[in-house]
This record gives structure tokens, C-alpha cells and sequence, in this order.
């Protein structure tokens, strides 16, 4: 009987260490695909206000793009800190696009409510294409990409950004 449950015991610890790596495995971003900031940059998206946007006006210019829905809880939360990140990292010619997954309506409120100082996109469901194409095979939000000067993808974030990490990243650019 006390062998029994040292093996049931075994087995639980070894089901749950094997479920821990993989789900890691499967969340991590992957690299992203050649294509991906062309892909982005060929969008013309509409703007908070629903002007169409084309995002090549942005080619060659260090960016950080912020996948995001406004149901998504650590994505506003994070909206905030890009806002004033956005002013501070403002001269030194580094853009932050905001990608929502949403419709045109939600993020026109939402960019009203809330004083968003960078650009915001409504991509709808497209934007969870844009963000596989950059490595989101999850779909989880906030995903957020850098963009260097030269078009390359420096680095992905899967979950909620830590500014102190991001601050230090952007040097990348």
C-alpha cells in the first residue's frame, strides 16, 4: 500500500514538472518571421479618431509596437507607463504604435477616456495574425515587439511589460 503511494506521488510530480516545461515551451514567442515588419508596415489601419493610417510613414524609424485589446486588464494597465515612456523616449525619434485587437469603435473611446499620447490602430482580428507573424504563436496580450532602425525585430515581450527592462532594451534600438 505505502509503495502505491509513492508511485501515485512520483507520477503526480513528474505529470506536473512535464506540464510546467511545455506550457512554458508553447508560451515563449518564437523568432519572428522575415516578413513580419514588412507585413506591418503594408497596413493602413484606422487611427483612434478612424482616419485611415498607412504605418509606412513609420519605415526606418526605431519602433515599439504594443499588441493590446481594451479587455485585456494588463494591457490598460501598461497603457499609462507607454504614454509617459512615449514622452521621454520622444527625442530621441523612437515610436511607440499601439495594435489594437478591436474594433475602431472601442479603441475610439477607450483612446478618449484614457489620454493615450502615442498612436493608437484598430486591426481587429488581423492584429493577432501581425502578432503570429512576429513570433505570438499563444495569441496572448500584451505582446509587444522592437523595431530597430534598420527593420529587424531586437526583441519580443509575451504578458505585462516591466519598464525598467524595456527602458534598458530600448538601447537595442
Amino acid at each position: 500500500m505505502k509503495r502505491n503511494i509513492w508511485l501515485f506521488i512520483f507520477i503526480g510530480v513528474l505529470s506536473a514538472a512535464i506540464g510546467a516545461y511545455f506550457s512554458t515551451r508553447r508560451l515563449a514567442p518564437e523568432a519572428a518571421r522575415g516578413s513580419a515588419v514588412e507585413g506591418l508596415l503594408a497596413q493602413t489601419l484606422p487611427d483612434a479618431h478612424g482616419q485611415p493610417t498607412n504605418l509606412s510613414v513609420w519605415r526606418g524609424r526605431p519602433m515599439v509596437i504594443n499588441f493590446w485589446a481594451t479587455w485585456c486588464a494588463p494591457c490598460v494597465e501598461e497603457m499609462p507607463e507607454l504614454s509617459a515612456l512615449q514622452a521621454e523616449i520622444s527625442p530621441r525619434g523612437i515610436q511607440i504604435l499601439g495594435i489594437g485587437i478591436d474594433s475602431a469603435a472601442n479603441i475610439a473611446v477607450f483612446a478618449s477616456k484614457y489620454q493615450i499620447t502615442y498612436p493608437l490602430f484598430a486591426a481587429g482580428a488581423s492584429a493577432t495574425a501581425l502578432a503570429r507573424a512576429f513570433g505570438n504563436q499563444a495569441g496572448g496580450l500584451p505582446f509587444t515587439v522592437l523595431i530597430g532602425r534598420d527593420g529587424v525585430v531586437k526583441k519580443t515581450y509575451l504578458g505585462r511589460l516591466k519598464m525598467d527592462v524595456l527602458r534598458s532594451d530600448l538601447s537595442l534600438l
